[in-house]
């Protein structure tokens, strides 16, 4: 629906979206907190005054909107308030940041300089322009942790009012929120944010599938909500039973993100999903009592719905990393339906809302400092290390950010929390950078185990060190702490830069021999042509003689050959014809064109996800491979749209050819006889699918057997499939990637 309003309507708009802003947190505010609020929001105002969001509104709606969830849903104050409605004033307008530090200060202007994004980059001088943002956002980690916070409101409203963007910004911006912002939420403890930004970022990279969830949902919502009442009246009849404390219950839908995530890693459908609302019990208590009202809470109810034993997350003994507490049990309930219970106190309701923030307001003497703020502190040491490209940069720190833990006891029984999967070796760096370093030995548990043991929760560690040892290069091969990794790499590191750098004059001499530019681009192509991992490992090599000039004679044949010069001289072919028929562009799936020129170019596809004709698809474009074409719903899709969106061709089918593809699918259900002979002769009974092999066992009255046939396209393939769902016994068919 266009945006149609007058001026004396949006200036109204605007006045009331302002005080709709502060109404929260007015009586918190001071008079000095407000006059600064102001201040920001008429500089704010005043400077994007002729400027229009994508959907015709004034663009300040924007700023205010951020603001209002820094303010409302974050828990922020003043300062924070008023940097979020400054935050693009730098950016798209004519004031500087040195005109905001001398109106509002240099806290303030240090936020606003942290929320501005690279924008004088240039295409071909870095491999991932949005890398380098990424790294710059996270490196204001070191700085203010207020950037990270307002950076993620900002991505939430940017995410909520995306529907007037291009399809290919929406899939690009939302697969950077799935890649770094969500898991970023995650981490901060804005549990809601989090699932909003999962949500939406749904929507654009998968809309099929997350439309469909969303109708089942809503179809299921009458019924699931008769139930969640009922369940409720009957936990309420338990709790007064000698409670003597005050209680809210109330139940949530999971999201439509989270049911997606059980679908894909169970391998099951919807209804098959049994966990699909939580109840949340959120009590009153006084200090100094919550653990034990929350095991009394989860006493009166266990006593009549029966638990699960395995799926008990005791948070409160042992807090998440993030700050979050609570008790969590999976109960059978009403119906034999499987029902999660989430015990909080008040305050841990807070923090699990807000996060961050409310987590400090509550922090009291160390009892806290072993999560979140201890978490920072070892991010810093990793974010120091400036040395490793972008892309490894970003990807060692998102190592961290959906970890789950474990938690572990030093000889003296103190506790420590790691990332699932952790080594002996991580251990030692997490105590101490030197005990990591000179570490050659462990125990666990009073028995000696190598530095590749993969510890559990409960285990007792004792390091062994010795000053003789030093770090070895394959240790890189077992840690999985970031800050480890960081460590080992800086300290082998040390010994390799004087040859690093006479190896990267050497390859500066040698490709200006050959006219090759010396760039990051140059060097990136480098380490993928030897199949190296950093550029240090590509100096090194050169510097110590590993690589011989035969060698880098055949790179500079194959660039001069490469696919990006290749694209502008050779494969262009004639557009096709925008006058095909419609009716066969819909139904026809086995041409594939690129661009809004609906071109035909050559293409392979990604082995990754293995897409036929009819598959949504989109085009990459490989530095030696050419394009590559993959499936948006491929397990690499969100990482390339993330990183790479300049290199990102739109792709569709739209032509009919006699091609055949390959697809094997996966067959389950109840075995009978002559079930083998009925999967054969549907198949045989489709002329446009022909069989390659059929291997099908059964066992105690149950099947399982793959099928591989050649079909044109995904037409003919959903054809095929509903034919095989009607024979009797077949329960369940799914296509193998």
């Amino acid at each position: 629906m266009a945006y149609t309003a007058t001026i004396e309507e949006e200036k109204k708009e605007i006045a009331r979206r302002y005080k709709d802003l502060i109404k929260d947190s007015y009586e918190t505010l001071t008079a000095d907190d407000k006059k600064l609020i102001r201040k920001a929001f008429d500089l704010a105002a005043d400077a994007h005054k002729d400027q229009r969001r994508k959907t015709g509104e004034p663009y300040i709606f924007h700023p205010i909107a951020v603001a209002k969830i820094v303010g409302n849903d974050i828990g922020l104050g003043a300062t924070s308030i008023a940097a979020a409605l400054l935050h693009d004033v730098v950016e798209d307008t004519e004031y500087t940041i040195n005109d905001i530090e001398q109106l509002f200060g240099e806290i303030i202007a240090r936020i606003v300089n942290g929320l501005t994004k690279i924008s004088h980059l240039k295409k071909d001088s870095i491999p991932s322009i949005q890398a380098e943002n990424y790294r710059k956002l996270l490196l204001t980690l070191n700085d203010d942790i207020r950037v990270i916070l307002i950076k993620i409101a900002d991505r939430l409203h940017n995410m909520q009012t995306m529907d007037a963007m291009p399809q290919h910004k929406q899939v690009r911006i939302a697969s950077e929120t799935l890649y770094i912002y969500a898991p970023l939420a995650h981490r901060l403890g804005l549990y809601n944010i989090k699932t909003q930004l999962e949500d939406l970022g749904l929507k654009y990279t998968e809309p099929e599938v997350y439309n469909d969830i969303k109708n089942k949902i809503t179809q299921s919502k009458e019924e699931q909500d008769i139930y969640i009442r009922t369940f409720i009246k009957e936990l309420k009849k338990l709790l007064e039973k000698g409670t003597d404390f005050e209680y809210e219950i109330i139940g949530r839908p999971k999201s439509i993100y989270s049911i997606r995530r059980k679908m894909r890693n169970q391998g099951v459908s919807f209804d098959e999903v049994y966990d699909k609302f939580a109840i949340r019990i959120i009590y009153k208590t006084k200090p100094g009592e919550e653990k034990v009202t929350a095991w009394k809470i989860y006493s009166l109810i266990t006593d009549k719905f029966r638990p699960n034993p395995e799926r008990l997350r005791d948070w409160i003994s042992t807090p998440k990393t993030t700050g979050y507490e609570a008790l969590h049990t999976t109960v059978m309930g009403l119906k034999g339906r499987w029902v999660e219970i989430q015990i909080r106190s008040e305050r841990m309701n807070e923090i699990a809302e807000k996060g961050y923030a409310a987590h400090f307001k509550y922090k009291h003497g160390d009892q806290n400092e072993s999560g979140l703020e201890n978490w920072l502190n070892k991010l810093k040491e990793t974010l120091e290390n400036q040395d490793t490209n972008a892309i490894d940069f970003v990807e060692q720190f998102k190592l961290n950010l959906y970890a789950k833990d474990i938690y572990v006891f030093t000889p003296n029984g103190d506790i420590k929390s790691l990332p699932k999967g952790a080594t002996a070796l991580d251990f030692a760096f997490s105590i101490h950078t030197d005990i990591g370093l000179t570490c050659r030995g462990a125990k666990v548990n009073g028995k000696i185990v190598p530095l590749s043991y993969v510890l559990k929760s409960a285990d007792q560690v004792e390091i062994i060190t010795s000053k003789n040892q030093k770090p070895k290069s394959s240790w890189l091969d077992f840690v999985v702490t970031a800050s480890a990794r960081s460590k080992i790499k800086n300290a082998l590191k040390e010994d390799q830069k004087e040859i690093a750098n006479q190896g990267k004059e050497l390859l500066m001499r040698k490709l200006r021999h050959i006219k090759i530019p010396f760039n990051e681009q140059t060097v990136n192509e480098l380490v993928n042509f030897f199949n190296l991992k950093t550029s240090l490992d590509l100096f090194v090599r050169f510097g110590n003689g590993t690589i011989e000039n035969a060698e880098l004679k055949k790179f500079a044949a194959q660039r001069s050959n490469s696919f990006l010069n290749f694209f502008k001289s050779k494969i262009r072919k004639k557009q096709i014809s925008p006058n095909l028929n419609k009716e066969e562009t819909s139904t026809n799936y086995d041409m594939l064109v690129f661009g809004k020129g609906e071109e035909k170019l050559e293409y392979k596809k990604a082995k990754c996800c293995d897409p036929i004709p009819g598959d949504k698809v989109f085009g990459f474009i490989t530095i030696n491979e050419g394009i590559k074409i993959h499936k948006y719903t491929c397990p690499n899709a969100v990482a390339l749209q993330a990183n790479y969106a300049y290199r990102i061709l739109p792709a569709k089918w739209i032509d009919s050819s006699q091609q055949e593809h390959k697809v094997s699918l996966l067959l389950k259900g109840i075995d009978r006889d002559g079930l083998v002979g009925e999967v054969s002769n549907v198949i045989a009974q489709n002329k446009k699918v022909k069989l390659y092999n059929i291997n099908i066992a059964g066992d105690d009255g149950y099947f399982e057997g793959i099928i591989t046939v050649s079909i044109q396209n995904k037409k003919h393939l959903n054809t095929l499939i509903n034919s095989l769902k009607k024979i009797e016994g077949i329960d369940k068919i799914s296509r193998l990637d």
